[in-house]
């Protein structure tokens, strides 16, 4: 099975606000949806579009071999703070390189909004 078989890329059409304990930490219009084999699709929202202040490195590390090594972050807002809440692939392999410069919030640890793309 190759990434082009497993993995599917595509604009989202929607506006896509992030909050963090009651914060905005992320709007953007130009979020990519990412469909990946039976996993549910995840957002990856351009770093342009995140208060990067609010995320901090942690040494944490994983990977996929369809997308390559990911580095994950801490969310920190006020005193609240969700370890490992964020993640993203600095260096992807070549057939997902369109989500370099892009991070990805798992969602049980933020609220997800999605709005149209005119408010």
């Amino acid at each position: 099975m190759t990434t082009d078989d497993y993995i599917t890329l595509t604009p989202h059409p929607h506006r896509v606000v992030v909050r963090f304990a009651g914060e905005v930490v992320a709007d953007s219009k130009a979020a990519v949806q990412l469909k990946e084999g039976t996993y549910p699709p995840r957002l990856y929202l351009p770093k342009a579009d995140v208060v990067m202040d609010a995320l901090a490195p942690t040494d944490h590390r994983t990977h996929c071999p369809f997308k390559g090594d990911a580095s994950y972050y801490s969310l920190r807002v006020g005193d609240r703070e969700a370890n490992n809440a964020v993640w993203a692939y600095v260096q992807p392999i070549a057939n997902v390189a369109n989500i370099a410069g892009l991070v990805s919030f798992y969602p049980h640890h933020v609220e997800i909004e999605e709005h149209p793309l005119d408010d």
